[in-house]
């Protein structure tokens, strides 16, 4: 008996079997009686080897390589800031995360009033609980933007602080469209104009960013992760980026 493990027709790997035979055998897992062709996949591997995308370094070898190699070092980081920046400016709204005492991580959709380099600045209402979150964690935000259409997302670890409406951003950035979010309570002072006195901004800049950036549509993702099941390689769909505080401070001074 040749003894080897199958793939029916829908390329699902099913079981062990006698591969003279698996013509005349029904799918065990997606239950597809008679199905016209069966192939036979790569055994299953009882080792430790890896059939990574890349080669290890040396230095890799201690941990997991799956973790070890997933970041994007071959990129320039001038192009990997570039892009970042491009993803975030395509976005017209990101979820703010602050940690609130006895709750825990509280997030919450905001939209984007300015990107400067690889800092953020959002409008805001001063009498919102985000400020006293803001003040009992000494300013650690996380910042989240995900494009729903490549599936590229965005996580940005920084420091808040808040300004309020002398600021001379706020005369900078303010439109009519931002008083619809305050409304006038028709005492002549806080009237949702850029004189009202609780508008104020957030500004959040950056210390950590890691970033996803997807690399292939719809139908080679479907491609890569089935051929990754089937061969034992990781899928390559994107790859994934982070900027150090380092990374950060040059993009800082570069904007």
């Amino acid at each position: 008996m040749n003894v080897k493990p199958f793939a029916c027709s829908n390329g699902r790997v099913s079981f062990w079997g006698d591969f003279s035979k698996a013509d005349a055998t029904t799918c065990a897992r997606c239950k597809t009686v008679g199905a016209p062709t069966f192939y036979e996949v790569r055994p299953v591997r009882t080792s430790a080897q890896f059939n990574m995308p890349e080669n290890l370094q040396q230095s890799e070898l201690s941990g997991d390589p799956t973790v070890q190699k997933q970041w994007d070092r071959e990129t320039p980081m001038a192009q990997q800031i570039e892009e970042l920046y491009n993803t975030i400016d395509g976005q017209k709204f990101c979820m703010l995360n602050t940690y609130r005492p006895g709750t825990g991580p509280v997030g919450r959709s905001m939209g984007v009033a300015k990107r400067n380099g690889p800092d953020l600045l959002f409008f805001t209402n001063k009498n919102s609980q985000k400020f006293g979150d803001i003040k009992s964690s000494s300013g650690e935000v996380q910042v989240s933007f995900q494009d729903t259409k490549t599936q590229d997302w965005i996580s940005i670890t920084g420091k808040a602080s808040v300004h309020g409406n002398d600021d001379p951003r706020v005369q900078e950035l303010y439109g009519p469209i931002l008083g619809a979010w305050f409304g006038d309570l028709g005492d002549g002072k806080h009237d949702a104009s850029k004189d009202d006195p609780r508008i104020a901004l957030i500004e959040v800049k950056a210390s950590y960013i890691a970033y996803w950036k997807t690399q292939v549509g719809t139908l080679g993702f479907v491609k890569e992760v089935a051929g990754a099941a089937l061969t034992g390689k990781v899928a390559v769909t994107g790859v994934l980026r982070q900027l150090t505080e380092k990374d950060i401070e040059q993009a800082r001074k570069e904007a």
